[in-house]
């Protein structure tokens, strides 16, 4: 058991699915994703029993969120959920297959609950205007990594500031994303070469810039 939310991606497509699981796994590499698509024979569609066995197996002891492609598949998830012994440890989510899913992996990464996972999922790309955020801590770091702050940098980013008693923004071309959010730093679209303002406030501000600054300096690890 890995303790954390799992995620089922249900999609007509078994490439889609499999595709999808593992864009959101390179981010979020001890959370279990199991993707359920396409029919028994290869063809396209969706199939009851695999969704069924797909969040058997991706239970790892805090629940399961399942995202869907289309329609039907919404359907055939909710029919599994509803079959579970347990319905309550599983949540369907009306959500962008893609973004959902790498948003709920992030989340599901920093240990987030059933219910936080399925919102994070939901909630899409979040950047907040500018305001004061109070005494702080403020740095501008540019990004080395060719691409910048793309899926797996921000990511990263957002996972090294999750636990910390800090509310962190990132800051580019005038708009700014809490560090948290995957999809609200992707949304900057701060690319390699750019100038980012990273400020921090709270009990942890100073090791949340210190944090953030060794993954800029590491080039994200890529």
């Amino acid at each position: 058991m890995t303790g954390r939310v799992g995620l089922v991606i249900v999609s007509h497509s078994a490439t889609l699915a499999r595709g999808v699981a593992e864009l959101a796994g390179q981010m979020a590499p001890e959370v279990t994703l199991v993707a359920a698509g396409g029919t028994p024979d290869g063809g396209l569609g969706t199939d009851f029993e695999a969704v069924s066995a797909a969040l058997e197996r991706a239970d790892g002891g805090s629940g399961v969120v399942l995202l869907y492609d289309l329609g039907s598949a919404r359907m055939v998830a909710d029919l599994a959920v509803e079959a579970a012994a347990e319905p309550d440890r599983a949540r369907v989510v009306d959500a962008p297959l893609v973004e959902g899913a790498v948003a709920a992996a992030v989340a599901a990464q920093g240990g987030a609950d059933l219910a936080e996972v399925a919102a994070a999922a939901v909630r899409g790309p979040r950047t907040a205007p500018a305001t004061d955020t109070g005494a702080g801590e403020t740095a501008e770091l540019t990004l080395t990594n060719e691409i910048g702050l793309h899926a797996r940098p921000a990511a990263l980013l957002a996972r090294a500031v999750a636990g910390l008693d800090a509310r962190v923004v990132v800051a580019f071309g005038g708009k700014e994303a809490d560090a948290r959010s995957v999809l609200g730093l992707m949304a900057l679209g701060a690319r390699g070469g750019d100038v980012i303002s990273v400020s921090a406030t709270g009990a942890q501000a100073g090791e949340a810039l210190t944090l953030v600054r060794a993954l800029a300096a590491r080039d994200f690890e890529e």
